[in-house]
């Protein structure tokens, strides 16, 4: 992934584990390694996105804000799963994603499992859609284990039990 050949050949880069195992990390260091090649990037976490678009949306000019998510080679887009899609956020959504589609890739990052996509997004025939863009060119990594975050607190028993953990 650090030569960017997925950027060229419009592939995808999902990143799916629990909070604090480094996913955002990961997505900046791509996104910073991008652009010292002289890729064009956009960040974005996924609320932003959705709050940008809403607002775009209610003002009629959604098209014209949905082309600043496509002009970039690499969209990477934080943090998916924390917080449920209501059907219109679930709408945006697709939309950039559909737009993006063999086009430019997107590198994101979630806490949720695919078969989870369905209930966060309150749809699960648009997740299916969603998912079936995304992951036709796709390099999908998932990363496991404890908090980067929490692990200091583990060790020294103020979070949970050192022998547990």
């Amino acid at each position: 992934l650090a030569t960017m050949t997925f950027v060229t050949r419009h592939e995808n880069v999902l990143f799916l584990g629990p909070p604090g195992v480094g996913k955002s990390h990961l997505a900046v260091a791509l996104a910073v390694e991008a652009i010292s090649q002289g890729i064009s990037v956009y960040f974005v976490s996924l609320s932003q996105l959705i709050e940008d678009l809403r607002k775009a949306y209610t003002e009629n000019r959604l098209d014209k804000r949905i082309r600043i998510y496509i002009r970039p080679k690499l969209l990477v887009i934080d943090e998916i799963g924390y917080l449920p899609f209501d059907s219109l956020a679930a709408n945006l959504f697709f939309q950039v994603v559909s737009a993006r589609y063999e086009r430019g890739s997107i590198l994101l990052t979630s806490n949720k499992s695919f078969g989870e996509w369905g209930e966060l997004m309150g749809d699960p025939i648009l997740a299916t859609a969603i998912l079936d863009r995304l992951l036709h060119h796709s390099h999908i990594v998932n990363i496991r284990g404890n908090s980067y975050r929490l692990r200091e607190k583990m060790r020294t028993g103020a979070y949970g039990s050192p022998s547990t953990t």
